[in-house]
């Protein structure tokens, strides 16, 4: 009865304390359709997105990955970005995933940065490389390329655990080098869509007084069974 009672007691620590990945924010596009800078709802979840450009920038909502509708800029220079801003209150282990492209003429190298505060921002990755919107890697609206998508696991970073804010930039850092290998032209766009946040979501820990008593009431069912038998 004891091994029983203690295994109870495990299997009870252990359900408080794991939980699945849920997204809490996801930016599909679908339905804010962006034409300007923003910022913009998520689809699923809140928060807000944003492109931030030196230049005269212009905003639209072509075909994504896989979807109808993306967002999408272009006089991309570097310091350009998108900007994702969420609340990360009640949750813990962020992960991010989205989908990336950029014209031929458009940028080829990108960082990912995150915020607590809007302004002091510390690189996760640096130049990683977009793809130019071509065969093979081309998007359709109908059939995703996974060749464009992008996953980031940022659960070692643990101010980013339950913080009233939280801000990711996809920061524009190619110089002059275009997505085709080329330079980059004021007409090149980079597009991105499907950006999502998950978190696991923070359970309290039952304390070992109500692990106890949870403990005292498995041994007293299991005694009711003995007797019974």
């Amino acid at each position: 009865m004891k091994k029983a009672v203690l295994l109870a007691v495990i299997a009870l620590a252990t359900a408080a304390t794991t939980q699945a990945q849920t997204t809490i924010a996801k930016w599909t596009f679908e339905t804010s359709l962006p034409t300007t800078a923003g910022p913009f709802n998520p689809e699923i979840g809140s928060g807000s997105a944003l492109g931030s450009h030196a230049g005269a920038a212009v905003y639209s909502s072509p075909g994504g990955n896989g979807s109808l509708k993306s967002f999408s800029s272009t006089f991309w220079a570097t310091g350009d970005f998108y900007q994702f801003q969420v609340s990360t209150v009640g949750y813990t282990n962020i992960t991010l995933s989205y989908d990336q492209i950029s014209s031929s003429t458009g940028p080829k190298f990108f960082d990912l940065t995150y915020s607590t505060d809007g302004i002091n921002f510390t690189t996760f990755v640096s130049q990683y490389t977009v793809l130019a919107n071509a065969s093979p890697n081309a998007w359709s609206t109908s059939t995703p390329s996974a060749a464009s998508s992008y996953a980031d696991d940022l659960s070692s970073i643990l101010a980013l655990n339950d913080a009233s804010t939280v801000y990711f930039r996809i920061l524009e850092n190619s110089g002059t080098t275009s997505a085709g290998g080329g330079t980059l032209a004021t007409g090149g766009t980079d597009r991105v869509d499907n950006f999502t946040v998950n978190g696991m979501p923070i359970v309290p820990v039952p304390e070992p007084s109500t692990l106890a008593l949870t403990g005292l009431g498995v041994a007293g069912l299991l005694l009711m069974r003995r007797r019974v038998k």
